[in-house]
């Protein structure tokens, strides 16, 4: 057993919370140390005193650091993608196996997690999904953090988490290293109830570790044997256009939520540029977002100036549009017949949805800043707007635990929704204090 295991007590979460609080106190100020911190493992004290260091939020949600399409292309790209029916064989074989195993990178990215959808359901609302950076520095005390910081396994128990979201689960993990320079590439993680920290647990993760390291160890062999041919360099080749070729190529994003002119981020190998388009460009933009494969002048025009307006209306725009993105962003120059966007470009509307498909429902509701470009008529936006907003509310209404609900409550689109406030009060214990409030403002809706 574990001697890590065998030291451990248990922590109420209200204790975690005033023992953090009492070490924030200690760290910034110097004050003597709560004696009841002796109940608390040195790893976590240790760990909790990193995270006030990062001034990481006790409640924050994990920053997410992909968009779908990086997400993609980035995990097709790293080690561990050809390793993953490995780690599945191994800690999910079967579909209820009742815990979540999520695969993450040396910075604490999660890339992959898989396992029991009720879990998976439960867990993303907390912003456990793919793409959340789970970092000590971003979420604080957790498995996967703080694994890649000490750099081997560690079991951390509910209330030991520096995050009160996170402190209904616990979950073991452990690093993988590169089998031949022994660089960490990543990390494995269980989360679950209390089976997700046996000492059982902590083995077999450990052993899926050794498992992976050793199968890159021999896929590489395997490589170099079969790598008979020479790699040639053509001549001529400068070292300018070498650098090139890894350059990390220009992502953009849309911001239309809760915004009338839209704001255009792009971020590439040159930095990071945002621009403020015009509502009509925001429109215009969104359209060819929205429908990637391209439209023609006439549905481009009926969706942003209506059904009514000739494909003249249009052209001027187009124009002024391009002469906008030639400074801003050159790789999004529409193209035509039919317009279209010749690069990706991602919108914060469609992360919303992407987040409520992970199941990230807590994450999708903060990052939902409003409807979409809300002053504006055009045909085309006000259906997107609607289909956005429509797909948040079912997807809380189906799926989300009732303090996504009640959050949800308080925004302007869920403020007056009755199904919502008499499915957050059937959800609520019998004798919650919020119950009252509830039932006071459904009366007024009814009345």
């Amino acid at each position: 057993m574990p001697s890590s295991w065998s030291s451990r007590r248990d922590v109420s979460p209200e204790t975690s919370r005033l023992l953090i609080e009492r070490a924030h106190e200690e760290f910034v100020g110097g004050n003597a140390a709560d004696p009841r911190l002796t109940q608390i493992r040195s790893l976590v004290q240790d760990s909790w005193r990193r995270s006030l260091a990062s001034f990481v939020g006790a409640d924050a949600l994990p920053p997410l650091d992909f968009t779908d399409a990086e997400l993609e292309a980035y995990r097709r790209a790293h080690p561990l993608a050809g390793v993953m029916d490995m780690i599945r064989g191994l800690l999910l074989p079967e579909s209820d196996s009742g815990v979540v195993v999520a695969v993450g990178d040396a910075a604490g990215r999660l890339l992959w997690v898989e396992g029991d959808r009720r879990i998976r359901s439960l867990t993303g609302e907390m912003g456990f999904v793919a793409g959340a950076n789970w970092s000590e520095q971003s979420v604080g005390t957790s498995a996967p953090g703080t694994a890649l910081a000490l750099g081997r396994s560690v079991q951390i128990h509910g209330a030991e988490h520096f995050n009160r979201l996170v402190q209904p689960w616990s979950c073991t993990a452990a690093p993988v290293h590169d089998p031949e320079t022994r660089r960490i590439l990543g990390v494995i993680d269980v989360t679950g109830d209390a089976d997700a920290v046996t000492p059982q647990a902590q083995l077999l993760v450990d052993a899926t570790a050794r498992a992976v390291e050793a199968e890159l160890l021999v896929s590489r062999l395997r490589a170099r044997g079969a790598a008979t041919a020479p790699i040639r360099v053509r001549r001529g080749s400068s070292r300018a256009s070498a650098r090139e070729a890894v350059r990390a190529p220009e992502t953009s994003t849309l911001r239309v939520l809760g915004r009338d002119r839209g704001l255009l981020e792009v971020a590439g190998h040159s930095g990071e540029t945002i621009s403020e388009l015009s509502g009509r460009h925001a429109e215009i933009l969104l359209m060819l977002a929205v429908h990637r494969h391209g439209l023609s002048a006439e549905r481009l025009t009926e969706l942003v100036y209506g059904p009514d307006a000739g494909e003249g209306t249009l052209r001027p725009e187009m124009v002024r549009l391009r002469k906008v993105l030639e400074r801003t962003a050159p790789h999004l120059v529409p193209s035509s017949r039919p317009y279209r966007l010749p690069a990706e470009l991602d919108t914060d509307a469609h992360q919303v949805i992407s987040l409520l498909d992970r199941g990230a429902h807590r994450v999708a509701l903060a990052a939902y800043r409003g409807p979409v470009l809300p002053e504006s008529v055009a045909p085309g936006v006000e259906e997107f707007r609607s289909s956005v907003r429509i797909a948040l509310r079912e997807a809380l209404l189906t799926e989300a635990s009732v303090e996504v609900l009640l959050t949800y409550a308080e925004t302007a689109d869920g403020a007056d929704d009755a199904e919502v406030l008499r499915l957050a009060l059937g959800m609520l214990p019998a004798r919650s204090p919020r119950r009252a409030g509830l039932v006071a403002r459904l009366e007024k809706l009814e009345s």
